[in-house]
């Protein structure tokens, strides 16, 4: 008997190592990562902007105030800071694999079992002392703890906390790029909220202009030197213009509730100066080296801390493969009779045992959970390469645009202060007859769009110092 459980155990060890000895299947991290480049221009300083914080880098008052009411309201960041706190507690579920799981147990009962049963028999021959018998039903009552342990061998309760504690920072990463992606979007729906300030206030004044010369040739009309043709031309630039006016009304109210969405309060008017869009100057903008994305762009962190999580991810799937040691151990009282339950130490009760469990038939669902795992492993590998290509390429996008912006706009500049003096030389020509209606109204036409897209440059001038503000990585500090 004692050879047939020797030979058991000796099978069960030898079962175990055979695992053991097992090899797991090769990660697979064949993949090349494409170097940075030095530089984004041939300026290779070392100052970047993204170093500076937001209330710094913004000068608007207005503007400050509604990005720090932002930060405290916006709904999207708030649910972002929740998952924060989802990641920090799956630490914690983590972490307390790591103790012993420890519980106490009360319990009661009766049972009565057939005379003619093996049990039954063998208490009826259990010699009872003079004047005791054996109880029938019989009772049974236990009070006791007990505690099971997974001794963390292979490292994967280990490795699976790491990875948890990498999702915790990924999610910390996320919301500063939900953040600075916030301020980003909040500064640039507040200058085009100006720009628009700008162009109704253009439209205004042209509506002005072409009503008083509407005045003009109805008189002429009157005087035979035109015609009711010339009147109806300059009636309906009138309507146009005024149509236009109450289309950058909605733009602006438009503009005004995308802010407030975003500052996280019911519609009311933005607070903003509503004069000198043309004068303001983009802030200065320093693009240091392409390395320096690393550590400022949020985005690239978190696609870093996620491909760190998958990592050991793999590793936990490949621990799957080795046996496991689980330790169990308990300890209490247990009689038939509630009066006996703290008789000691006939009604002691205790156990300790050691398990040693390795896979064996279901081998083929760990190898596709490994190989789940090294896919995913990949894919953050491939999509940290591809944030950080990302952030390159809109870095570089953003100096181009700030570079032709700058050109653009002194051109658009001169075009307009041509045009300001065309409008002047053709209606004193048009008064003496030396030109017809038709080039007064071209060129108030022309006029008035040069100004507009005079405006929407400087719009887009002030947008760019915002993104590239962003692409750089600042805004979170």
């Amino acid at each position: 008997m004692y050879k047939i459980k020797s030979y058991r155990y000796i099978l069960a060890v030898g079962a175990c190592a055979a695992v053991v000895s097992c090899k797991a299947p090769a990660v697979n991290t064949n993949v090349a990562s494409k170097p940075l480049p030095e530089a984004f221009t041939s300026n290779k300083d070392t100052i970047n902007t993204a170093s500076i914080p937001w209330k710094t880098y913004f000068k608007d008052q207005n503007l400050i105030a509604l990005i720090d009411s932002a930060l405290k309201n916006n709904q999207e960041l708030m649910i972002t800071l929740q998952e924060i706190e989802i990641a920090k507690n799956d630490i914690r579920i983590r972490k307390g694999a790591f103790l012993p799981t420890v519980g106490l147990r009360a319990g009661a009962g009766v049972e009565k079992v057939g005379r003619y049963t093996s049990q039954g028999a063998g208490d009826a021959s259990t010699e009872i002392k003079p004047g005791k018998e054996m109880p029938d039903p019989l009772g049974d009552f236990v009070i006791g703890a007990y505690a099971n342990w997974e001794v963390d061998i292979w490292k994967k309760l280990r490795n699976s906390k790491k990875a948890a504690v990498s999702r915790y920072l990924a999610t910390v990463e996320g919301k500063n790029f939900v953040v600075t992606s916030l301020i980003a979007e909040i500064a640039n729906s507040y200058y085009e909220l100006m720009a628009l300030d700008s162009q109704l206030e253009i439209v205004k004044q042209n509506i002005e202009l072409q009503s008083n010369a509407l005045e003009i040739v109805k008189v002429q009309k009157e005087a035979a030197r035109a015609t009711e043709l010339a009147v109806q031309k300059f009636q309906a630039e009138v309507l146009a213009s005024k149509s236009k006016e109450f289309d950058i009304l909605q733009q602006i109210k438009e503009t005004e509730n995308k802010i407030n969405f975003l500052v996280g309060q019911y519609p009311q008017e933005i607070k903003r100066e509503k004069s000198n869009f043309l004068t303001l100057l983009p802030s200065a903008v320093n693009s240091g080296i392409p390395s320096q994305l690393l550590a400022n762009r949020p985005d690239i962190k978190k696609a870093e801390m996620e491909l760190t999580a998958a990592k050991l991810d793999v590793k936990v799937a490949r621990a799957e493969f080795y046996p496991s040691l689980n330790i169990s151990a308990g300890v209490g009282v247990n009689a038939f009779n509630p009066s006996y339950l703290f008789t000691l130490p006939e009604s002691l009760l205790y156990s300790l045992a050691g398990d040693l469990v390795a896979p064996l038939i279901n081998r083929n669902a760990i190898k596709a959970e490994f190989s789940s795992a090294n896919a995913r492993q990949l894919q953050a590998l491939y999509n940290y390469d591809r944030t950080i290509l990302n952030a390159y390429l809109e870095v570089s996008t953003q100096l181009s645009k700030i570079n032709n912006l700058e050109k653009s706009y002194d051109l658009k500049s001169q075009q307009v202060d041509a045009l300001n003096k065309s409008i002047d030389v053709s209606n004193d020509l048009f008064k003496s007859a030396r030109v017809d209606y038709f080039e007064v109204l071209m060129t108030q036409r022309d006029a008035l769009e040069s100004k507009l897209e005079l405006i929407e440059t400087k719009k887009q001038q002030l947008n760019a110092s915002v993104n590239v503000y962003r692409e750089l990585g600042g805004g979170w500090k």
